[in-house]
C-alpha cells in the first residue's frame, strides 16, 4: 500500500536534491512483474537517494496516473546517466505519489529500488554527491558565466534591435513604395483625362476646318453671311488652339511629374529588393534557431501558448524541404532521423503532431496528408543530396497509400487509416509523391498509382462547368490550397490534357478567394494586404483573412502559369501571370514581423494569417497571438520568393 503523507514527507527528506536531471524511460508492470501495463513512457529524475529516486513525469494519462497512485504496480526503469553508454536498468516499487499543484499534467513519484545492480546504485549516488561537492566551484563558474551571459545579452539585445530595425525599414519602404504607386496611378488617370480632352479638341478643330473649307466654296451671293461665319470660325479656332496649347503644357508637367515619381519608384523598388532579401535570410535564420538540437524537430508556432512545444508533421516536412533547398543537409537529416528511428507510429504511419522537446506524440490523430508530405520531403532530399538513407521511409509511406488506394473508391486515397472521407488535398499530395517515387526509383507501380489518382481527381473533384475544384469527394466546399496545388502538383499541361482549364482554375480562385484586408502589425500600424483567404470571404461572417501560406502557394501557382505560357511563346499572357505573382508576393512582405521570443532574436518571420484565433472555414482556428510566427507561412513564403515548387522534383 502507498505510504501516508507523514511517512511520504519523511521519505522525501532522505533524498538528495539534484542540480540537473537525467532522462528516464519506464514501463508500468504488475506487482508480480509478469504483466506489462503500458508502453515505454518518459520522465526525469528530480531527487536521488541510496535506495531509490524521485521521478518527475509530464503529460501522464489519467488512467496510468491512477495505477501508479494505487501503489499496486511497479516500474521497469532505464536511467540515462552522463558519460555512460548504456542506460542503467532497474525495477522499483512506488514509495509515494504527488500531483504538482497548479499543474495537473505533472506528477512526482517516489521509487524504491527492488532490483538494481549494486554498482549501478552506487554510481547514481556518487554522481549526485559529486554535484554537491563541486557546488563552490560551480558558483565560481556561474560567476564567470554570468559575466559572459551579460555580455552575450548585450550582443543579443543589439542583434534584436538590428533585426527589428530591418523589418521596420522594409515596412517603411513598402509604405513609401505603395504611396508612389498610388501617385503613378493618379498621374496616369490625369494623363488619360488630358489626352481625352486633347482628342476632343482635335475633333472639334477638324470639324471647324471642314466648315472653313465649305465656306470658301460658297457662291458670291452668300458672301456677306459667309464672312460673318468665317469670323466666328476664326475665333473658335483660336480658342481651340489656345486650349490645346494649355493642355499640352499641363500634359508636359504631368509627364515630368511622372518621370520624377517613376525614378523614385525604381529607387524604392531597388531598396525594397535589398531589404526583402535581407529579411528572407533572417526568415531562414528564424527557422534554424527553432530546431530543437535533441529531437531535430522545429517548433511550428512561436507565440501561441496553447501550441507551445508542438511540432506538426506537415511543418516538419516543410522545414526539411527548406533545409534541403538551401543544401543544409545536416539539419534535414536531424528531422529525418527523428521520423526514421524515434517517432511513435500508429498503423505504420506518423501521427499529426509531436512535442518538440521530447518527441512524444502531441496528438494521436493520423492523416495521410502529413505523412505523404514527409515522403515528399525525403524524396526532395534524396534527389538533391544523393543520400538514399531515408528512401525506405518514403517508400513505406507510399506503400501505405497504395494499400488504402486499393481498398478505396475509384483509385483515390482516403483521409487516413479507418477514415471514410476523401480529400482533394491529400490526393494531390499523393499524385506528387507517386510522381517523385517513380522518378527516383523507376518502379512502374508508382506510375500506375499516380495515374489512378489523377483519374480519381478528374472524376470526383474537378468540374468543367461549375466549381472547378471541390474540396473532396461529395464536398463542394472551396479550399484555396486545392487550386494552387492543382497547378503545382499536376501542372497546367497535364490538366489541359485531362480536359481541364488551368486558367479557369486560377481565375476562379482569385475571384472567389482573393481579398484585400487591413493587417494590424504588432506595433499597431495598419497596412493594406492583398492576398488569399482560406475560403471565399462571402461564406464567412468574420470578413476577409489573408493566409500567408496559401497566398504564397498561389504566388507559386501564378509563376508556374507564367512559365507555362512563356514556353508556349504567349508572352503577354505569361507576363500577366508574372505581374500577379509579383503583386501578391510584394504584399506578403508587408506581413513580415519580428520574432516575439528571446530565442528568435527579433528575426523575421510571418504569422499564420492576418487575424489570430478566427475560423478558417475548414474545421480549424488560426493560432492565437497578434505576433505568432508560423513555420508554414514563413517557409512557403521562402519557396515563393525563390520560385521553388516543393511538389515537383527538379
Amino acid at each position: 500500500m502507498m505510504q501516508n503523507k507523514k511517512d511520504s514527507a519523511a521519505e522525501r527528506r532522505r533524498y538528495l536534491r539534484l542540480d540537473s536531471v537525467f532522462p528516464v524511460e519506464f514501463r508500468i508492470l504488475s506487482l508480480d512483474g509478469k504483466t506489462l501495463l503500458s508502453d515505454w513512457l518518459q520522465g526525469f529524475t528530480s531527487d536521488i537517494s541510496k535506495g531509490g529516486i524521485c521521478l518527475e513525469i509530464n503529460n501522464l494519462k489519467p488512467d496510468l496516473a491512477k495505477k501508479i497512485q494505487s501503489g499496486e504496480v511497479k516500474l521497469s526503469l532505464g536511467i540515462e546517466m552522463p558519460l555512460r553508454g548504456a542506460a542503467i536498468r532497474a525495477v522499483a516499487r512506488i514509495a509515494w505519489f504527488k500531483e504538482i499543484a497548479g499543474e495537473p499534467t505533472k506528477h512526482l513519484v517516489g521509487l524504491s529500488y527492488e532490483d538494481i545492480m549494486p554498482r549501478d546504485a552506487k554510481r547514481i549516488l556518487q554522481i549526485a554527491r559529486t554535484k554537491k561537492l563541486f557546488a563552490p566551484v560551480a558558483l565560481s563558474v556561474i560567476g564567470l558565466l554570468a559575466a559572459a551571459f551579460l555580455f552575450g545579452t548585450y550582443l543579443n539585445v543589439t542583434l534584436i534591435k538590428k533585426n527589428k530595425a530591418l523589418v521596420g525599414q522594409l515596412i517603411q519602404v513598402a509604405g513609401e513604395s505603395s504611396s508612389a504607386k498610388q501617385q503613378v496611378k493618379d498621374i496616369n488617370r490625369e494623363k488619360e483625362n488630358l489626352q481625352l480632352q486633347m482628342q476632343s479638341l482635335k475633333t472639334q478643330m477638324e470639324t471647324i476646318e471642314q466648315e472653313q473649307k465649305k465656306l470658301g466654296e460658297q457662291v458670291e451671293t452668300e458672301e456677306k453671311d459667309t464672312g460673318k461665319r468665317a469670323e466666328e470660325i476664326k475665333g473658335i479656332s483660336a480658342k481651340i488652339s489656345k486650349e490645346t496649347t494649355e493642355l499640352k503644357e499641363k500634359l508636359s508637367e504631368v509627364q515630368s511629374k511622372e518621370s520624377v515619381i517613376t525614378q523614385e519608384l525604381l529607387r524604392l523598388h531597388e531598396k525594397r529588393m535589398v531589404l526583402e532579401k535581407a529579411n528572407l535570410e533572417k526568415m531562414y535564420q528564424w527557422l534554424k534557431v527553432h530546431q530543437n538540437p535533441r529531437t531535430g524537430l522545429v517548433l511550428s508556432f512561436e507565440g501561441d501558448k496553447d501550441l507551445t512545444d508542438w511540432g506538426f508533421t506537415y511543418d516538419q516536412a516543410l522545414a526539411a524541404i527548406a533545409f534541403t533547398h538551401f543544401s543544409d543537409f545536416s539539419r534535414a537529416k536531424k528531422i529525418f532521423d527523428f521520423f526514421t528511428f524515434k517517432a511513435r507510429r500508429i498503423n505504420s504511419l506518423f501521427v499529426n503532431a509531436y512535442y518538440v522537446n521530447d518527441g512524444s506524440p502531441a496528438e494521436f490523430v493520423v492523416h495521410n496528408g502529413p505523412n505523404i508530405w514527409m515522403g515528399i520531403a525525403i524524396l526532395q532530399y534524396t534527389k538533391k543530396s544523393h543520400d538514399r538513407s531515408y528512401l525506405r521511409v518514403a517508400e513505406e509511406i507510399g506503400r501505405c497509400a497504395m494499400i488504402m488506394q486499393k481498398q478505396g473508391k475509384g483509385g483515390g486515397i482516403c483521409g487516413g487509416p479507418d477514415l471514410n472521407w476523401y480529400s482533394t488535398e491529400h490526393n494531390l499530395d499523393a499524385y506528387a509523391l507517386f510522381s517523385m517515387l517513380y522518378a527516383v526509383t523507376g518502379k512502374e507501380a508508382y506510375l500506375q498509382s499516380r495515374d489512378k489518382i489523377l483519374s480519381w481527381l478528374v472524376t470526383h473533384t474537378y468540374d468543367k462547368s461549375g466549381i472547378p475544384v471541390k474540396r473532396g469527394m461529395g464536398d463542394a466546399t472551396i479550399a484555396t490550397d486545392t487550386y494552387a496545388w492543382s497547378i503545382a502538383a499536376v501542372g497546367p499541361e497535364k490538366l489541359q490534357e485531362s480536359g481541364l482549364d488551368p486558367d479557369k482554375i486560377m481565375d476562379f480562385a482569385e475571384k472567389n478567394c482573393g481579398v484585400e484586408v487591413d493587417f494590424v502589425r504588432p506595433d499597431g500600424q495598419i497596412v493594406k494586404i492583398k492576398g488569399f483567404d482560406f475560403a471565399p470571404q462571402a461564406h464567412l461572417g468574420r470578413g476577409g483573412v489573408v493566409s500567408t501560406e496559401w497566398t504564397a502557394q498561389m504566388v507559386l501557382a501564378f509563376d508556374i502559369m507564367a512559365d507555362f505560357y512563356y514556353k508556349k511563346g504567349l508572352t503577354e499572357k505569361a507576363r500577366n501571370y508574372e505581374l500577379k505573382a509579383d503583386e501578391y508576393l510584394s504584399s506578403l512582405s508587408n506581413m513580415i514581423i519580428s520574432s516575439p521570443s528571446p530565442s528568435g532574436q527579433g528575426a523575421s518571420c510571418l504569422p499564420y494569417a492576418s487575424q489570430d484565433f478566427v475560423d478558417t472555414g475548414h474545421g480549424w482556428i488560426t493560432p492565437k497571438g497578434k505576433s505568432t510566427g508560423s513555420v508554414a507561412g514563413t517557409v512557403y513564403t521562402l519557396f515563393a520568393y525563390y520560385k521553388f515548387n516543393p511538389l515537383e522534383l527538379k
